[in-house]
Formats: C-alpha cells, sequence, structure tokens
C-alpha cells in the first residue's frame, strides 16, 4: 500500500510532511474549470475528486486529493494568470472578509471520502504600494486569491475562522481523522500521536 498525494504543490507536500508518513507525489492532469452556475463549495470538491479518481494507483494505495479556492463577494479567485489580476484580487480582498475552501478527496479502491474545508479571514484595508510591492515580490502568481498565508499574505490577515493549514492548502487534522479511519496501518509507518 502507497499513500499518493495527487499533487504538485510545495505546501501540499509540506505538510503532508507533518504525517511523517513516506508518500509518492503523482500530480493529477485534468481540466480544473469550475461551472460558475454550481456553488464554489460543491465544485471545489467535485475537482478534488475527479484528481483522485484519474491519479494513477494500485487498488489497495491511497489518494490523497485536495483543491483550493478563495471566495470574495460571491466570486472565487483561483491562482492569478497575470500581474494585473493579482492586484485586482488583492484590491478585491482588501478590507473584507472572505472564505478559502478546500475540496479534499481520500480514495482508496472504490471507497472515496470527499470534502470541503472553508476557513474565513479578514484582511485590514491595504494600500496601492503594499498591493505592488507584495505583487512585485512573485509570491501571489501560483497562489489562489494571489496570496500565501504562509508569507507575505500573512501581514494582511486580520482574523481568521478556521484551520489556518487549510488556507495553505491541506487541511490536515481533518485530513487524519479521515486517514485514521480509511487507512489506520498507514499510520503506524509514521510517528504520530495516537489517537
Amino acid at each position: 500500500m502507497n499513500l499518493i498525494l495527487a499533487s504538485q504543490s510545495p505546501r501540499r507536500r509540506e505538510l503532508m510532511g507533518l504525517f511523517s508518513i513516506p508518500f509518492l507525489v503523482r500530480a493529477a492532469d485534468i481540466d480544473e474549470t469550475m461551472d460558475p452556475a454550481l456553488r464554489p463549495y460543491d465544485e471545489v470538491a467535485r475537482v478534488s475528486r475527479r484528481k483522485a479518481e484519474t491519479t494513477p494507483r494500485e487498488p489497495d494505495d491511497v489518494v490523497v486529493a485536495a483543491d483550493t479556492i478563495v471566495v470574495c463577494q460571491g466570486r472565487v479567485l483561483g491562482k492569478p494568470r497575470e500581474e494585473a489580476e493579482a492586484r485586482a484580487m488583492l484590491r478585491l480582498l482588501s478590507g473584507r472578509d472572505h472564505q478559502v475552501m478546500t475540496g479534499m478527496t481520500v480514495l482508496r479502491g472504490s471507497r472515496a471520502v470527499t470534502v470541503t474545508e472553508v476557513t474565513d479571514l479578514h484582511f485590514r484595508p491595504l494600500s496601492e504600494g503594499e498591493i505592488d510591492a507584495y505583487v512585485r515580490s512573485g509570491e501571489p502568481m501560483d497562489k489562489a486569491g494571489a496570496y500565501g498565508i504562509q508569507g507575505g499574505g500573512a501581514l494582511f490577515a486580520e482574523k481568521m475562522v478556521g484551520d489556518y493549514y487549510n488556507v495553505m492548502g491541506l487541511p490536515v487534522c481533518r485530513l487524519w481523522k479521515i486517514l485514521r479511519d480509511m487507512a489506520p496501518e498507514l499510520l503506524t509507518r509514521g510517528q504520530q500521536p495516537s489517537p
């Protein structure tokens, strides 16, 4: 049995390392386009499920797949394609509440558990100078919502309710609980706390 992370995200790889369980990385190559007519909460879960299902695996392997989006005033903010888009996203988030949603699927054989974790955040008002400097740093360009909470984005988040690691892209506490139920033998491979 292998544990497989269906993501190339350096942040997700880092967070999976918290479990001290050996794992393989096999990124799923799928169309991640979401239907704007459907609820983001459901769509981000659907994308994670599709990633898990298309990842090459053996029958007893355990696949972990996730997809993260930022939702502000009903708009879904994925990764910005250019600096102008990153600036527009940060202006939208400035002084407002938003939600970070991570759809996560754990798949083993024919059994799949799919969940959506939501963390609520509030950004303090940002000046144009702060936005420009942050975008010039390059950090926003590969992150949903154009910020990384574990980096410079930490200076913008005034309030947070929910799982911090969800904002980084993988709700590790919830993942631990699912793995404990679905594949307890995996957990004996590492040095994790006992249940």
